[in-house]
């Protein structure tokens, strides 16, 4: 199918690119995040932690921030495993993603305490992403409750449904799918106001108009929405 962007709301929101391959859109709901990126290296300590529901562009903004900062990234299980190559590599930048997963095995809960402390030597940063802000974090070590409490937090939040369009347009433009703006107001007003609900509801959409080979049109999508398919 052709691609277009012919409903009107991504056009109000400002793009970020990331690695070459996708924007990120900025709105009310992550300004403050992108913010903070945006600051890096001027942050007021060694480290940031972004957090936020799933799919709302952590895991984008982390990316992001790893290009800029040539940082090595690493997913939270893998901290344990990870750390000797991190230490050894003399890394001063380093995002973990999914940070929280650290949480609850000894061994990596320490790994984060002792990469926090080798970047912060190094006069470097760590970016955490996360589902809920660092100094709520249950831990049984106390180097890792202060540290986490420490660190500047910016959260990103769900969308507002300027932000909730912008994101389904460039939802259905990436599959290269026109979806009218019409449509657009019909999905914004019944799905879950959420980046990860969109994200769901644009590749059902898709998915079902290439099958049917059909126009994606309110009485398209309102059959979707009823049948639950979407």
């Amino acid at each position: 199918m052709s691609g277009a962007r012919a409903a009107q709301p991504a056009l109000r929101f400002g793009f970020r690119d990331a690695d070459g391959a996708a924007d990120f859109l900025v709105g009310p709901a992550n300004r403050d995040a992108a913010a903070w990126i945006d600051r890096w290296p001027d942050w007021p300590a060694p480290g940031l932690a972004l957090y936020g529901p799933p799919g709302c562009g952590k895991s984008h903004l982390l990316a992001i921030w790893a290009r800029r900062a040539a940082a090595r990234t690493v997913d939270g299980r893998a901290l344990g495993a990870a750390l000797p190559g991190l230490l050894a590599g003399g890394a001063r930048a380093v995002a973990v993603d999914d940070a929280e997963a650290a949480l609850g095995d000894e061994a990596h809960e320490r790994a984060l305490v002792h990469l926090y402390n080798a970047v912060a030597a190094r006069r470097g940063a760590v970016l955490l992403a996360a589902a809920t802000p660092p100094a709520s974090w249950r831990t049984g070590l106390a180097d890792l409750r202060s540290r986490a409490a420490a660190l500047p937090a910016a959260a990103i939040a769900e969308p507002d449904d300027d932000l909730l369009a912008a994101v389904l347009v460039k939802l259905f433009a990436d599959r290269q799918t026109i979806v009218g703006a019409a449509a657009i107001d019909y999905l914004v007003g019944r799905i879950e106001r959420s980046f990860a609900a969109a994200r769901r509801v644009a590749d059902t959409v898709d998915r079902a108009a290439c099958e049917r080979r059909r126009a994606v049109t309110v009485p398209f999508v309102r059959g979707l929405l009823m049948s639950g398919e979407a």
